[in-house]
């Protein structure tokens, strides 16, 4: 008995030890930063999915197309920092999109809605990425709801920190 409740002790103990090995305030400064706004500010699929829309007659589109309305938390994120993972998807030779899905799955396939989606603008404009390439970037995020031949969701200032 005795040495089972020794056994479980080290075990615990040892957990203990390796969790605590690997917590924010072993990070270096730069890490702890980063770490910070993960957890703090990352957006998620589900968060960008909780969109509804409203049919307006415009001049371009006069039988009246679908715009976006934002949610009041994705509102609130407007022009802060945040953190997002997702596949890319090759617009044409310099411009990328970060995807919720595959390309084979993807908005243009008809696959997911335009809120599945979101523009990229990278920090350094030179980038080259493969797609369906799984990547988390950082950037500032910025909302559209009045352009409807735009994306809805964009990261200005994108750079990758994870999957390059």
């Amino acid at each position: 008995m005795r040495k089972t409740i020794f056994i479980l002790s080290t075990l615990l103990f040892a957990g203990f030890m390796l969790t605590s090995a690997v917590t924010p305030s072993s990070y270096s400064k730069t890490d702890k930063a980063l770490y910070t706004t993960a957890v703090a500010d990352t957006l998620s699929w589900k968060l960008l999915g909780q969109i509804k829309y409203v049919k307006r007659v415009t001049d371009d589109y006069p039988e009246g197309v679908m715009f976006p309305i934002v949610n009041t938390t994705l509102k609130a994120k407007n022009k802060k920092p945040i953190v997002m993972s997702g596949f890319i998807i090759p617009i044409d030779n310099k411009t990328y999109a970060l995807s919720k899905n595959v390309f084979a799955s993807c908005f243009f396939c008809g696959q997911a809605g335009p809120e599945t989606i979101m523009g990229i603008k990278f920090k350094d404009p030179s980038i080259r990425l493969k797609t369906d390439q799984y990547v988390t970037l950082q950037g500032t995020f910025r909302y559209n709801d009045s352009d409807v031949d735009d994306w809805i969701y964009h990261i200005d200032n994108a750079v990758i920190v994870k999957g390059r």
